[in-house]
């Protein structure tokens, strides 16, 4: 299934941002990807994008990790990872300059803010080499939700809804029919869904080192199945290939 010919993967990040239920138990932040997208239209996916050149001029913070910040601000205006933290009308003046194009490092620079990197940690890359449409290579990151939310903003180009949704909810809405998701995202979802406390999805992502996902078909008992390595924190570790890419066109 795999394609030698195939182009590389475009370099992608997206973050997966956190905060208390009224449990206690992490909630989550989705989007729902705009019908008319060309990728995963349709799908509940977590805010990102493409890592831009620009993402990578900052000497002292990873290019995913400041794209994964700056497509968290377009996508639905809130920040994580700055410094101090952008009172409301700035947070709206920061949205409406990067989707006017203007670099993120400008943008900061113009209103005294800096990055905060270590806001962000890495959680999982999943570079997937199948022959699809699109291919990313992409970083998921996590981050806490900073207090005092403020309303959500959509990039409404990209986003067509928001929520914010236990891990194990999703699941059984995309299980129901009600939502669906392509197969990175359901790996994922599944992996937070073991986590009673954020902490703990912290100390998850801490014992298991990023090593880049790269799912493969098998056939098992005549049905071919999509697969990733074990260990890596993965409680569901292969799923029929029909069901595989649900939301992905």
């Amino acid at each position: 299934m795999t394609d030698p010919d195939l182009p590389p993967a475009i370099p992608a990040a997206t973050i997966i941002l956190l905060r208390e239920g009224a449990d206690g138990a992490p909630e989550t932040l989705m989007v729902q990807r705009t019908a008319h997208m060309a990728f995963a239209a349709g799908a509940w996916v977590w805010p990102g994008g493409r890592i831009d050149p620009a993402d990578a001029a900052h000497p002292d913070a990873p290019a995913d990790t400041v794209a994964a910040i700056r497509e968290l601000i377009e996508e639905v205006g809130i920040a994580v990872g700055l410094e101090p933290l952008p009172r409301p009308a700035t947070l709206a003046a920061l949205q409406a300059g990067l989707l006017a194009g203007e670099p993120l490092l400008g943008l900061l620079a113009e209103h005294g803010l800096s990055l905060a990197p270590e806001a962000c940690s890495r959680f999982a890359r999943w570079a997937p080499n199948l022959n699809l449409k699109r291919r990313f290579d992409t970083w998921f990151l996590i981050a806490r939700a900073p207090a005092g939310l403020p309303a959500l903003v959509h990039q409404h180009s990209e986003v067509a809804a928001s929520r914010w949704i236990a891990p194990a909810a999703m699941l059984e809405e995309i299980a129901a029919g009600r939502a669906h998701a392509i197969f990175p995202t359901l790996r994922n979802l599944e992996r937070l869904a073991q986590a009673s406390t954020i902490d703990a999805v912290f100390a998850d992502a801490a014992a298991h080192p990023v090593e880049t996902i790269v799912p493969w078909v098998e056939e098992e008992g005549g049905v071919k199945v999509l697969k990733i390595p074990e260990g890596r924190g993965y409680p569901v570790t292969s799923s029929p290939l029909a069901t595989a890419f649900r939301g992905q066109h």
